[in-house]
């Protein structure tokens, strides 16, 4: 058994108005930082494409001659986001150079195994990774030569690390029904990739706003045994997170929006549908405007299931242990109520029951040595 009051949290809430836990009165920021990177962690939104080293960036465009910038200030300006953007659209050019770089099943490969080295450098021990395969196709290979490569170089070093790494592949709003769904029938002919556990739909939710166009895709996933989760509230608010609720998902990606609809607030709740949150990046694309008025702790008072991830840690410029540390910060969220949210995260995995259960012991093995800061 772990510490007293953080055993389990499978929908983690808040008192929206609740104080800090006395005890966190005494943590400086330096403190804090060093307890959220010490801290175990799964993460479940996370884009390869968008969280390539600035180094391995301007490598692959050099030996691959792909126009781009040749000095370290100068890729960094392209690959990371600014603080905020005009909205999502504006978000996701920064996403334009690294879909040209990965285009060889060896650059696929490097950025895979490295964003695997990065997070675990910081203690995260699970980690779901996705991207959209058919983005890499340009120079012959197929959809599922990318998600082999991609494998080939996450679970290499997974192993080596000793994390646990699981595939996430994103279908395109902006690809047409067609091509989602022979994607989903390729995979339905040679069989499911080791390491691909579900499927995800994103991209440009304003020229695209309606998912129901890709049923046929999502479904067939569903049949093959993948789970489904899918990208919505990026625009359109709490209107375009219902939308996404007509294709059932298990989780949803971003949707902070939800909190201004209390009929669909019960209905995430009645369903049990988690929200995938990435505080940083929701305020870089101006979903929500003002940093401090995310509706993160406000959906855990309403009962809501909630992550916290980065979604990009190279566009968003951020690392899980920061963006814990902000919501501590900057939200009010207490260390008891983060640390409820991050357990919940295992619960919310796409992996398989022994694992989430190897995780619960590892996560409560360390909890049961920190400070009583963490505890309830």
């Amino acid at each position: 058994m772990g510490a007293p009051g953080i055993d389990s949290a499978p929908a983690p809430r808040a008192n929206a108005n609740r104080a800090y836990h006395p005890a966190m009165r005494q943590l400086d920021s330096r403190t804090l930082r060093s307890l959220t990177r010490a801290m175990p962690k799964a993460e479940l939104h996370l884009h390869l494409d968008g969280s390539l080293r600035v180094d391995t960036a301007l490598d692959i465009a050099a030996t691959r001659k792909v126009a781009a910038p040749h000095t370290f200030a100068g890729m960094r300006d392209v690959l990371v986001c600014p603080e905020q953007v005009t909205d999502q659209a504006t978000l996701l050019r920064a996403f334009d150079l690294p879909i040209r770089l990965l285009q060889d099943a060896e650059a696929l490969e490097r950025v895979a195994a490295e964003l695997v080295e990065d997070k675990a450098a910081e203690n995260v021990h699970y980690m779901e990774i996705r991207w959209a395969p058919l983005l890499h196709t340009a120079k012959g290979l197929s959809g599922l030569d990318v998600v082999d490569a991609v494998w080939r170089g996450a679970s290499d070093v997974a192993r080596r690390c000793n994390v646990e790494v699981r595939l996430i592949a994103t279908l395109m709003r902006s690809h047409t029904p067609d091509a989602n769904l022979a994607f989903m029938l390729d995979l339905n002919g040679e069989g499911i990739p080791e390491g691909l556990v579900a499927v995800d739909l994103a991209g440009p939710e304003e020229r695209f706003p309606d998912p129901e166009q890709h049923r046929a895709a999502i479904d067939l996933a569903r049949d093959l045994g993948l789970h489904v989760t899918l990208h919505a509230g990026e625009w359109g608010g709490a209107a375009q997170v219902r939308r996404a609720l007509a294709l059932e998902p298990e989780r949803i990606a971003h949707g902070p929006l939800a909190i201004d609809d209390p009929d669909l607030v019960a209905e995430l709740r009645d369903r049990g549908t988690w929200l995938d949150l990435c505080l940083t990046s929701n305020h870089q694309a101006n979903i929500i405007p003002v940093f401090e008025e995310h509706p993160f702790r406000r959906l855990m008072a309403e009962d809501v299931r909630v992550t916290l991830n980065t979604d990009d840690l190279t566009v968003s410029d951020v690392t899980l242990s920061e963006e814990y540390a902000r919501a501590v910060e900057r939200l009010g969220v207490t260390l008891p109520e983060l640390w409820a949210v991050d357990m919940a995260a295992i619960e919310a995995a796409f992996c398989e029951d022994d694992v989430k259960e190897n995780l619960r012991e590892e996560f409560l093995a360390w909890a049961a040595h920190v400070p009583e800061v963490l505890h309830g």
